[in-house]
């Protein structure tokens, strides 16, 4: 009975994650709005406040927002690639090397700021730190094939 209903919530959340409408447009408008709203519902010790951005399956976009003095455990996507534009703010972003702990080593690391385009081959470890106030982004998560 137990895995009956397991698997029928599973059924559930998923018909539910497939019958998301795409979303294709959002206005400046709605970014600042997006960006007002992770500063005051950000917690205090969260690494990165997350939103979605933009829907069209199976892409997928999301605005991160990141603060100073709280640095984002490094990760590695191995099935996607991942196009980052800077919004607003400054930091570390470091690709390449190995995952070792919460972050990279061995990696490449470089500032960004506003404006910067970043992209991230699939399988390569990468890590956001070092961030001065602020750092919004725009990641748009691209499966490989």
């Amino acid at each position: 009975m137990r895995i009956f209903l397991i698997v029928m919530v599973a059924g559930f959340a998923a018909v539910a994650l497939a019958q998301q409408p795409d979303n294709t447009f959002v206005s400046a408008a709605d970014v600042d709005a997006m960006v007002a709203k992770a500063k005051t519902d950000r917690k205090p010790d969260q690494a990165n406040f997350i939103q979605p951005l933009l829907r069209l399956a199976p892409y997928r976009a999301n605005l991160e927002y990141r603060i100073e003095g709280v640095d984002t455990p490094a990760t590695i996507h191995e099935k996607e690639a991942e196009l980052i534009y800077v919004i607003d703010g400054a930091g570390t972003f470091t690709t390449g090397g190995k995952l070792s702990g919460t972050g990279v080593e061995g990696g490449t690391s470089r500032k960004i700021s506003k404006g910067d385009y970043i992209f991230v081959p699939e399988n390569t470890p990468h890590s956001f730190t070092k961030t001065e106030g602020r750092l919004v982004i725009m990641s748009i998560h691209v499966p490989r094939g």
